[in-house]
C-alpha cells in the first residue's frame, strides 16, 4: 500500500483570481512583502497495490482524470510506501 499525496495548481499562464484576494488581503494587514500568491489544493489518499508502478500509473489518471483539470492546472505528487 502506497500512501499518496498529490498537490493540483493553476498553471502560471492562468489567472488566480483566489491568490489575488488572498494577496489583497495580506496587503491591507500590513504584509507588503508577499508577493505572487497562488492558491492550490492538497489532496492525500491511499493506493492499496504492491507495486510502486501500479500506485504510480493509478495515481497519474486519478489526478489527469478527477482531480485536476488538465486545461488549467498542473498537479505533482509523491508516494510513500506504508508497511
Amino acid at each position: 500500500m502506497y500512501k499518496a499525496t498529490v498537490i493540483v495548481k493553476r498553471r502560471p499562464s492562468i489567472v488566480d483570481p483566489q491568490g489575488k484576494a488572498v494577496e489583497q488581503g495580506a496587503k491591507m494587514l500590513g504584509f507588503n512583502n508577499i508577493q505572487q500568491t497562488r492558491i492550490g489544493k492538497y489532496i492525500e489518499f491511499f493506493v492499496n497495490v504492491d507495486d510502486r508502478q501500479t500506485a504510480e500509473k493509478e495515481l497519474n489518471e486519478y489526478s489527469t482524470k478527477l482531480l485536476s483539470n488538465p486545461i488549467m492546472e498542473d498537479f505533482e505528487f509523491t508516494l510513500e510506501e506504508v508497511k
